[in-house]
């Protein structure tokens, strides 16, 4: 069997830690076969490269459903609106959204990425996925708008389009609530019924202030935002807590749950979520976050209490590009306590683990085909990820 050798300044181990004078062996599928000292290879012929090599990304959230949309909604307008401009955009030609789907997953071949947990509302990014070099976590999300009398064809129009989506080798899918505030607990029952264990759940999470304001107190832009649709709130009930209180224990006990955004997440709600669920990954989409309402989450707080945390890139809708890199590079600009080693660890195993997928993916150990990256660090900038850093994929 013919074998590949790659080396470069540094690799990325599987603790977390970088590692000096190693070399990657791989076989013809891209497994790799040994990782030891360049001692033990006089005379092999050895790839080498400078900076480090790294396994590729893992995209924790996204909406590739929405690549037609790069471009069309305004930064900085907050989420109410951008929801309204998503809802309003969505009649476009079938053609127009097939090509930016397809575009947008090679942008993330390209990039580095190798698997991506993937919200759907409607099939249309089924027949990509059915063909991309990519492997997806399909979420099929489910809402209501806490409107009671939709539950039962919300939640059927759901199971339509799971039903719909057949599986590749490596793929999954799972059917899942889309926010806490548009979800009514009718609904919450269905999806719980319907739950098989095991399955990740996904869950968008205090995004917005407005969010936790309709459960504590009734107050911010989300119930007059659904009145404006034409639907009667008056039935709903406040709770006198977060949004994370309310919707957390409606959902099947330790589920792994992916929750998304976390912008507006606090200590003591983080402290809570844990206490009730072990099986939580923190998933974070910072450009997304700075597109759509120019706030980040308090990372130190996460990282305090030993959070786990996952990157994504949410949608074109809401970013400039589907890349985790330029998401690392946002973090470094604008958070840069946080150290390159411990976002890479973000960008590829807490990745891979949110989404099950560590057996094969987001580290570099013997067994597993995580890819590789090469990552163009400098010695002369301490390892640390820096605004002009490439990343080539190798494999």
């Amino acid at each position: 069997m013919t074998h590949n050798y790659f080396s470069a300044d540094r690799i990325l181990a599987a603790r977390g830690e970088w590692k000096e004078n190693q070399v990657i062996v791989t076989d013809g599928e891209g497994r790799i076969a040994e990782i030891k000292d360049n001692k033990h290879f006089p005379s092999a012929d050895i790839q080498r490269y400078q900076g480090a090599l790294i396994p590729g990304f893992i995209n924790a959230h996204c909406h590739l459903e929405l690549s037609h949309m790069k471009g069309r909604i305004p930064t900085g307008t907050g989420l109410i609106s951008f929801i309204q401009a998503v809802v309003t955009q969505r009649d476009i030609e079938a053609e127009t959204i097939q090509n930016a789907i397809a575009a947008a997953d090679a942008e993330m071949h390209k990039a580095g990425i190798m698997a991506v947990g993937d919200i759907s509302n409607v099939s249309d990014s089924f027949q990509q996925k059915q063909k991309s070099q990519l492997r997806y976590y399909t979420f099929v999300e489910v809402f209501d708008f806490m409107q009671n009398n939709l539950c039962e064809s919300s939640f059927q129009k759901a199971m339509d389009i799971f039903e719909t989506l057949t599986l590749p080798t490596g793929h999954e899918k799972s059917l899942v609530p889309h926010a806490p505030y548009s979800v009514s607990q009718e609904l919450f029952k269905k999806i719980k019924s319907f739950y098989s264990r095991g399955r990740v759940l996904s869950l968008h999470n205090q995004e917005i202030k407005d969010e936790d304001d309709m459960f504590i107190s009734g107050q911010g832009g989300l119930i007059p935002f659904f009145e404006s649709f034409g639907f009667d709130m008056s039935h709903f009930q406040i709770t006198g807590e977060s949004s994370l209180r309310y919707a957390l224990p409606q959902l099947p006990d330790q589920a792994p749950l992916l929750l998304v955004h976390n912008t507006r997440t606090l200590s003591e709600d983080i402290q809570w979520a844990e206490k009730n669920n072990s099986n939580l990954y923190w998933v974070s989409c910072p450009n997304a976050n700075l597109y759509i309402e120019n706030q980040l989450p308090q990372y130190d707080t996460f990282r305090d209490l030993n959070a786990r945390i996952a990157l994504g890139t949410d949608s074109l809708a809401s970013n400039w590009q589907l890349s985790i890199l330029d998401e690392i590079k946002t973090l470094r600009k604008y958070k840069s306590y946080l150290p390159t080693l411990e976002l890479l660890s973000w960008a590829t195993i807490n990745g891979a683990q949110a989404l099950q997928m560590e057996d094969q993916l987001g580290s570099l150990e013997v067994g597993k085909c995580p890819g590789i990256l090469q990552l163009d660090l400098r010695e002369e900038n301490q390892w640390e990820v820096q605004a002009d850093t490439r990343c080539q994929r190798l494999i």
